[in-house]
This record gives structure tokens, sequence and C-alpha cells, in this order.
């Protein structure tokens, strides 16, 4: 027991006194359970509905303002024709479009029902289940007050005052595997690239080769390079290997263009590789390296980007958060093009957000990176 304790306090010791490590393994879980906590819900809330209310009448308004009122529901626009609807769905301003056509307030008293559409975006097929059945349920109880309010009217109707026709858009079936794997994809890239650059240099410190190639005529970018590009032709190929399997054996639609696809995959290793460059130059070791990237970056990303979790439920702080994850916005471009056929036209807010990120992580973990041993 003796001997049991004394390297008990040997390794308490060590723990002390690597501050870096100890730092991952209690600062780490709290800062998880305090992000996580808000972010990780099952619940629909606050979906975005987009309306285009052709009617324009009192009774159109009072159906409006029971969505707005509604705490599953935020109204983000009004619109006039079912047209202009698209682009909100497209773009991912909307997950549901409330299409009211004109004369619903006048077939509310009429013996027809009043005809509603709901077209949802079926990206996310257990989100858009549960949105769907939120307003249909909404109408419905609207419409048995409104019968209610006229026991004359309600006595002649064989069927409900408001018809709700619902279309689904992108996912018709509803596969949730269609929603899933173009995100597992991004995950993929995130975790074999990020992990494998982070220990890259972390190695060859560990190893004695640092100190070699310090004193050889390359230079600073030169080194950078040569260490991260390896990582990315690998990255490269695995998105080679990846949408085949997506494609061909698990049979998910690519709309959009696989070029396009190609290109932004490109443009998002970059910030995979210049996360993994970064977090090398503030470890020491590779296993330090690895844990700080999976606890601090990798863990987040996933239950904050939207790949498990939609924004739409976070509180807005935690969606504010979001913005600077790099896998929320290759999360919207890679679904994008596989579900929806969308192109750079639409795409480019999130490619633009990519690049920066990638630039300034990679400009950062250079100006920190240093030619000699530290």
């Amino acid at each position: 027991m003796r001997r049991i304790r004394y390297l008990l306090r040997k390794e308490f010791l060590e723990i002390r006194q690597n501050p870096r490590q100890l730092g991952v393994l209690i600062v780490a879980p709290i800062l998880q359970l305090t992000l996580l906590g808000y972010a990780a819900t099952i619940d629909v809330r606050n979906v975005p509905v987009v309306v285009a209310d052709a009617d324009r009448s009192s009774r159109s308004r009072e159906l409006i303002a029971r969505f707005d009122a509604s705490p599953y529901f935020t109204v983000v626009n009004l619109v006039t024709t079912t047209n202009e609807v698209g682009s909100y769905l497209e773009r991912g301003r909307a997950a549901v479009a409330l299409v009211i056509p004109a004369g619903y307030g006048r077939n509310l008293s009429a013996r027809p029902p009043a005809i509603v559409q709901a077209i949802a975006d079926g990206s996310d097929a257990n989100s858009t289940t549960v949105a769907l059945g939120y307003a249909t349920n909404l109408m419905a109880a609207y419409a048995e007050e409104l019968s209610a309010a006229d026991p004359g009217a309600r006595a002649v109707r064989t069927t409900g005052d408001i018809e709700a026709r619902v279309r689904v858009w992108f996912n018709p079936e509803m596969e949730t595997r269609d929603f899933m794997i173009p995100g597992v994809l991004a995950l993929l890239l995130l975790a074999v690239t990020a992990n494998l650059s982070s220990m890259g240099i972390v190695r060859e410190r560990e190893l004695g080769t640092l100190e070699q190639l310090n004193v050889t005529p390359l230079k600073r970018w030169e080194l950078i390079i040569g260490k991260l590009l390896p990582y990315g032709i690998i990255g490269m190929v695995d998105v080679a290997l990846v949408i085949p399997v997506a494609t061909l054996w698990f049979e998910v639609p690519l709309r959009g263009s696989v070029w396009l696809l190609v290109a932004t995959s490109m443009v998002y290793l970059l910030t995979t590789l210049g996360l993994g460059l970064f977090v090398s130059t503030i470890s020491r070791t590779q296993q330090q390296a690895m844990m700080t990237t999976t606890f601090f970056f990798l863990m987040p990303m996933v239950y904050l980007s939207g790949f498990v979790f939609p924004i739409e439920n976070m509180p807005r702080v935690i969606q504010l958060v979001t913005y600077l994850l790099p896998l929320r916005y290759f999360l919207i471009i890679v679904r994008g093009i596989f579900l929806k056929g969308t192109g750079l036209q639409v795409l480019w807010p999130e490619v633009l957000a990519l690049v920066g990120w990638g630039v300034g992580m990679l400009a950062l973990a250079t100006a920190r990176s240093r030619k000699q041993l530290r």
C-alpha cells in the first residue's frame, strides 16, 4: 500500500506540474456541461416561418398572430405570393412556409373549408415532422374556436373550418439519413484532419526532430505547408471516397454540383487544418494536443453546429456562439448541395465565412509558431 501511495502522489504531482493538462481535465467538462446543457435538446421551438398572405384580411392576420404568439414558431417575414417563399426555404431562413390564399377569410364563413398550405423544408426530417404536427394542431385548435363562436355554422359543417394541405420540399420521403449522412462527411473531415494536423508539429518536438528542422534553410511558411499539405490530401481522398458511398450505397441524392462540393470541401479543410495547427502551437505533447482538440473544439462543434440539435432551439446566447464554429457553415453548404441543389449564388455567405475563418486561424497559428525551440 505504501508503494501505491507513493505512486499516486507522484502522478498527482506530475498533473499539477502540467497546468495545461489540468485545465483540460477540469475546465473542459465544466465548460461542456454549461454549453451543452442549453444546446442538447430535442424540443422543437422557435421554428422560423415565412407567411405568404394573399388574402390580407382580418382573419388571415388572426391566424398569423396565432403562429407568431406560439412558442413553437417565429414569423420571420410576410410576403404576398407563393413564389417568394422559395428563397427563404432554400437559404434556410425559414423552415416552414405558410401560404394563405386569396378568399381565405370569406371561405371561413362558407360551407367549403378554408384551405391553408404548409410547405416545409424536409432536410431535417425529425424537426420537420414535429413542426408540421405543431402547425396542424394550431390550425385545428383555431378552427375549433371559430366553430364554437358560430354554433349555427358548426351545425352544418361536415369538415373543419380550416383544411391544412402539407407539402415537403427537398426530402419528401422524410428520410433521416438524407439529413445525417452529409453531416457525417463534414464531421469526418473535421475529426481526421484537425486531430492529425494538431499532432504534427508536436510530434516533431517530442521526437527531437524539430531542432533538426530548425537548422535547415526551411522558412516558417514552408515548414507549415509541408506539415499540413499531406493531411489536406488525406482529407480530399476521404471526400472522394465518402461521396460515392453516400450517393450509391445509402442513396442520398446529390442534387447540386459535385465540383462545388469538392471546392467547398477544400475551403473547409483550410479551417480544419488551421485549427489543428493552432492547437499544435499551444500543446506540448501529442496527448495534450489530442485532448485539447477533442474536448475544446470537436465535441462543442458537434453539439452546437446543428449537426445533432437544431440551432433554432438553443438560447439566443448559444446561437450567437454557433457563428464562431466553421462546422456550422459547412453543414449548411454540404446539406444545401446534397438535398436542395443550391449553388454558389445562395451559399456564398457561408463560403466567405469559411474562408475568413480559415485564413484567420492560419494567420494566428503561424504567428504563434516559432522557428526556434521553446
